[in-house]
């Protein structure tokens, strides 16, 4: 099993996430998508948890959003962070905590809470209690947009580049809870570790319930189009047809 925490494994490769245009799988299948999501930000108070070094938050504030607080586990990401917020001056604020601690935050304190590739890294106990204090923090007609693996992609397919996880013996159902190591590849060939606390889709749906989101969330699962695979059709054709992200959007 492996004990190396989310914060040490993050803390050893923020030096791989550091980027300024789209080199993960991810920033092309998954990040535009989710921008387009969060739209409207213009003038809005953004919490980003699980903020890496920032690439996220910083495409929110060139949209316009008029605050943006970045909170990740791992002290390395946000020193890249803050790096570049002293280059840039976007005005975004970064601290190192833990995303199922939002006790510093009170009732109604963000328009919209982002959560890219959050969940994954949190057991199922853990995300409840994260998308309970998600609503909490939320101001009435806020939105709440995340994203994480999709359920079913670890049990698909070969175990290679340019993404994967490796559920072993492990099935759809009995590997709940479960963590599930695996890497994510960037397009100058270079892996990243990842790791996925499997959850099924029923799982997400029953803690967005129970934390007060009574609402039909947007949802939407993401994957290689057409369009990735003519850009690049050697890396991207490994996931042709395959369901890579999970993505959802709620409305309090």
């Amino acid at each position: 099993m492996n004990m190396v925490s989310t914060k040490d494994l993050y803390d050893e490769a923020s030096d791989d996430w550091r980027r300024t245009q789209p080199i993960l799988l991810s920033d092309y299948t998954a990040r535009p998508f989710l921008l387009e999501w969060c739209e409207p930000v213009a003038d809005r108070d953004v919490l980003d948890l699980g903020c890496g070094e920032g690439y996220f938050a910083r495409h929110l504030k060139q949209r316009g959003a008029r605050t943006i607080l970045g909170v990740d586990v791992s002290p390395e990401m946000i020193s890249s962070a803050k790096e570049r917020e002293q280059t840039e001056n976007l005005g975004i604020e970064y601290v190192t905590g833990s995303a199922d601690n939002l006790t510093d935050f009170g009732e109604s304190s963000f328009d919209l809470v982002v959560a890219v590739f959050l969940f994954n890294y949190l057991n199922l106990e853990q995300t409840q209690h994260t998308i309970c204090e998600i609503y909490r923090v939320l101001r009435p007609g806020g939105r709440f947009v995340f994203a994480v693996p999709h359920p079913a992609l670890a049990f698909l397919g070969e175990k290679q580049a340019p993404f994967y996880f490796e559920p072993k013996e492990h099935g759809y159902y009995s590997g709940r809870d479960v963590q599930f190591e695996g890497e994510i590849w960037r397009r100058d060939g270079k892996s990243v570790p990842v790791r996925s606390v499997h959850k099924t889709f029923e799982d997400y749906m029953s803690a967005l319930a129970d934390a007060g989101f009574d609402r039909m969330p947007l949802i939407a699962e993401l994957h290689v189009t057409e369009e990735h695979l003519e850009l690049d059709p050697e890396w991207f054709g490994p996931l042709r047809d395959k369901p890579l992200h999970l993505a959802f959007q709620l409305h309090k």
